[in-house]
């Protein structure tokens, strides 16, 4: 999701790139792209349920709000944690899974 995501915002010519490095606490995943980025005013609510940062688009392009929902729920549910962060309108994001090493 956080792939189809990037993809989804980010237009022709832009990049989405995906990393991964050790962390204090296992392993952090980084999907970033150089897309249509977020309002830090929507941030603390892009994981809720049904929330979409842009009520105008239809669903074909925006989605039905439930897939960062899914994202956190999955993360959370192995030990990790999810976060999402921008410049800003027209600067990308980023979004961290953190997970937790194997027992």
């Amino acid at each position: 999701n956080l792939l189809d995501n990037a993809l989804r915002h980010t237009p022709a010519g832009g990049r989405v790139t995906v990393h991964a490095r050790r962390s204090g606490r296992g392993v952090a995943f980084v999907v970033t792209d150089t897309g249509v980025g977020i309002d830090a005013a929507h941030l603390p609510f892009v994981f809720e349920r049904f929330y979409r940062v842009d009520e105008a688009r239809d669903r074909a392009r925006g989605g039905s709000g439930v897939g960062l929902a899914i994202v956190k729920a999955l993360v959370e549910a192995h030990g990790g944690e999810v976060e999402a962060a921008s410049p800003g309108v027209g600067h990308g994001a980023a979004f961290t899974v953190t997970l937790p090493p194997a027992p």
